[in-house]
């Protein structure tokens, strides 16, 4: 075995016992990681990416779960340590200290009573004996090595005070404080806009050369892997599937999972009808054994594309119309700063002099970075959030300075799709009633019989099961949650729906199939849609025409293959290229990327 060996995982088992059942998450599972060296793994939630990372920091809640077989080998200056074997004692200072973690959720991975700043300063005193000056002194630097603006203010600062972008610079720094041979990220920038995104892999890249760390980088975006990772390892229900170089991955994919994962992403350089999912490529029978349909990644997508005499005959048809929103001069301003006298001083310009249409039938994208303004948009369209100034005419009626209940009658015909599905379902009552609820509100059909016939109907509409009624939120997967939402907005029958982010959460073989469906339901009701998202190429694939947005202006507007082919601002361009593609040529440029730096080395 190379002495370069960091870690050897081999024949990985690791069970959670319910009273029912007994479930294999992570399931005789072999892989080796290298100094220096990058493994991306891969797969949807639930494939045991995950518990296979917390299985190597022996963080297994035991009960339920237990490490059931196998062996977890870290390769150290002394000599070769069983993880699986291991004392508490002795993996405590494993843990931070050699292998370190950098988890999905920052915000609930920091506390949220303490400063950033004192959080990184007890892991570097638990860990190398230093005194508190000397830590902050370390922890400061480190601030500034994972590029934090005003790292003195940000060691002041509590978690809640900055954004999610550098929150998880903080858990890189707080990761990196005791140059860990091994660095396990899990999922984390997957809640992140894509320009944030690019700057915390590059960051990520930057830190494995100076260090010459493994990482273990688990996502579900093959994108993102391609530009980071060395080797790939595909799980699917626990198992490995498939592994190999990232290359051979991305340009020879053997297993038909692998392949469904290519391609589901949206694509960038076409249009397609819909976007495949893992289905097209292998499908479960009932008795659980896998079905191949032997086709490859090019040859479905090649039977979806859209050609350009297609959309510009749409779009013809489209923009003919009398729009069904218009949106005047739209302002909506935050007071931040008052006087001595509460005379606002100083606002938030969230939405600033905004004007646009939408037409019947159009989808209408909406991009930009967190905190330019497109959910407040969203919100102040619905008078979900009152508007400062300008118009907001619904169907030839100005919904401007209508009050709460003059409101109420168009609550009917326009419907928002909230970002997190689970927050925006109340988690004690069942999911019937919660799409019940607002046909009750509403006075939709004559009794619960009849609306509760209905519920059933728009469960089956969104792919759910009649007996799904009775069950609570808690009890779905976020894919489904989010397929209740759909549900429930639908309820009403409405013309107009806003989807906020509404994929942004969810792996991207599920977001193909909320995004398909999103597209089906739109020809089947005659919905209007404004979809927004800080991923372009969601709304790229969703959209006509396209809004693009930054400190509560619109930047760019115009049909959505345009401005991505012909991109008119510095900003819309920096949104593009920060999109992980996942060509051949970007793994090309990646890989010769760090063979340069290890030459250099």
């Amino acid at each position: 075995m190379s002495s370069r060996t960091l870690l050897e995982i081999k024949n990985l088992v690791t069970e959670f016992h319910t009273e029912e059942e007994s479930v294999k998450a992570v399931n005789d599972v072999s892989f080796t990681l290298n100094k220096g060296e990058t493994i991306g793994i891969v797969g949807e939630s639930g494939s045991g990416k995950s518990v296979t990372s917390l299985s190597v920091m022996r963080l297994i809640p035991n009960p339920p779960g237990k490490i059931a077989g196998g062996e977890i080998l870290f390769h150290t200056e002394e000599g070769v340590v069983d993880l699986v074997q291991a004392t508490e004692k002795e993996m405590r200072g494993y843990r931070g200290n050699e292998i370190a973690m950098i988890f999905q959720e920052p915000m609930t991975s920091l506390n949220p009573v303490y400063t950033c700043g004192d959080q990184v300063t007890e892991a570097i005193i638990l860990h190398q004996k230093v005194n508190k000056k000397d830590a902050k002194a370390l922890t400061i630097e480190l601030f500034k090595q994972v590029e934090l603006p005003r790292p003195e203010d940000m060691f002041n600062a509590y978690p809640h005070q900055i954004s999610g972008g550098q929150k998880q610079r903080v858990m890189i720094a707080m990761a990196m404080s005791c140059n860990p041979s091994i660095l396990i990220a899990d999922e984390p920038t997957t809640a992140l806009d894509v320009t944030v995104q690019k700057t915390i892999l590059e960051l990520m890249m930057q830190l494995q050369q100076e260090h010459d760390m493994g990482i273990m980088f688990i996502t579900h975006d093959l994108g993102v892997i391609a530009e980071l990772a060395d080797k790939v390892v595909v799980m699917y229900k626990g198992k490995i599937v498939e592994q190999g170089n990232v290359m051979d991955i991305f340009t020879n994919p053997q297993h038909p999972y692998t392949k469904g994962l290519l391609a589901c992403r949206p694509p960038l350089n076409r249009r397609l009808q819909w976007l495949p999912t893992v289905s097209d490529f292998m499908t479960i029978d009932d008795n659980n054994v896998m079905h191949e349909t032997n086709k490859s990644v090019a040859e479905v997508t090649n039977s979806l594309v859209i050609t350009p005499a297609e959309t510009a005959k749409k779009h013809e048809t489209l923009f003919k119309q009398e729009p069904v929103l218009q949106i005047n001069n739209l302002k909506t301003y935050f007071p931040i700063n008052r006087g001595v006298f509460g005379k606002v001083k100083e606002y938030v310009k969230a939405v600033d002099d905004v004007t646009f249409e939408v037409y019947p039938g159009e989808t209408l994208g909406l991009v930009g970075e967190s905190g330019c303004g497109k959910t407040t948009l969203g919100r102040t369209i619905l008078k979900l959030v009152d508007p400062t100034e300008g118009q907001i005419i619904f169907e030839g009626n100005d919904l401007t300075d209508l009050g709460t209940k003059e409101m109420r009658a168009y609550r009917k015909e326009m419907q928002i799709i909230f970002q997190d599905p689970y927050s925006s379902l109340n988690p004690r009552i069942t999911i019937g009633e919660a799409i019940m609820e607002p046909m009750r509100v509403h006075n939709v059909f004559n009794n619960d019989e009849e609306r509760k016939a209905k519920v059933m109907e728009l469960l089956k509409r969104v792919s759910l099961l009649e007996q799904h009624f009775y069950r609570y939120p808690h009890e779905f997967s976020g894919g489904q949650r989010q397929r209740i939402c759909i549900a429930r907005s639908l309820a009403l029958n409405p013309k107009f729906i806003i989807c906020d982010e509404s994929v942004s959460a969810l792996d991207v073989s599920v977001q193909a199939q909320v995004l398909n469906l999103l597209n089906e339901l739109k020809e089947e009701f005659k919905f209007t849609y404004i979809f927004i998202s800080h991923d372009l190429s969601v709304v790229k694939f969703m959209s006509d025409r396209m809004i693009v947005m930054q400190d509560g202006k619109i930047v760019e507007l115009g049909l959505a293959d345009e401005i991505y082919a012909n991109p008119q601002t510095e900003y819309t361009k920096d949104l593009i290229n920060a999109i992980p593609k996942g060509e051949v040529e970007d793994i090309k440029a990646s890989l010769a990327k760090k063979k340069g730096s290890a030459a250099v080395v």
